[in-house]
């Protein structure tokens, strides 16, 4: 039913633009359950098109099925590809901004302290520009907050990541996160690499 879909998908080269449409395609036409069991049934593909068509499709589902969320985590952030990764960002997104930002913060949080480094870094670059977000536009200061709680993570990975997130921050918001990266002690070098990308823009 899906093979001229799966054909199209497995031949795209750049991007994820196609394969969001095809996942939105999916979700608009079929049931939460249906959409479930066609991303798992997706997923098993090697090809990481395919099943990146899949963690789409999880994305759009888990504010409303908790099983999505946790394949989400449990399973997709083992997957060994950079493009799923980059992927599953976006579905963490898709669930906040489904669920609400504000209510998804307990969420955040237990993702930003699981021990698994791409579920941390899915929060920190899925939610980028963290304050274009609803409640975090309104909260930035508990956008840095929960970001510069990862200043010291053990994944060079996720650190670049919170740097860039909270640069990206200070752009709007510069005397917040100047103000918090005055706190940090740069004698740590891998709290003083956050700094150096956090604070880019706040020299000039």
């Amino acid at each position: 039913m899906f093979d001229e879909v799966i054909e199209k998908i497995k031949k795209v080269e750049n991007g994820f633009k196609e394969i969001e449409r095809e996942a939105d395609l999916i979700f608009k036409n079929y049931s939460v359950e249906d959409c479930f069991a066609l991303a798992k049934e997706f997923y098993l593909s090697d090809f990481y098109q395919v099943r990146s068509l899949g963690v789409f499709i999880c994305g759009s589902i888990s504010s409303r099925l908790k099983e999505a969320l946790v394949f989400l985590k449990e399973r997709v952030s083992l997957d060994e590809s950079w493009q799923v990764q980059e992927i599953l960002a976006k579905a963490f997104d898709t669930y906040c901004h489904g669920t609400g930002y504000e209510n998804a913060l307990p969420v955040i949080k237990e993702w930003l302290n699981d021990s698994n480094p791409n579920v941390r870094r899915a929060v920190t670059e899925g939610l980028r520009i963290w304050t274009g977000r609803d409640y975090f536009k309104q909260n930035p200061g508990t956008a840095i907050g929960l970001l510069s709680n990862l200043r010291d993570d053990k994944s060079d990975y996720v650190r670049r990541s919170v740097g860039n997130a909270l640069r990206d921050i200070s752009k709007k918001h510069g005397e917040v996160v100047a103000a918090e990266l005055q706190s940090w002690d740069l004698s740590n070098k891998s709290v003083l690499q956050v700094y150096k990308l956090a604070g880019k823009f706040l020299s000039r």
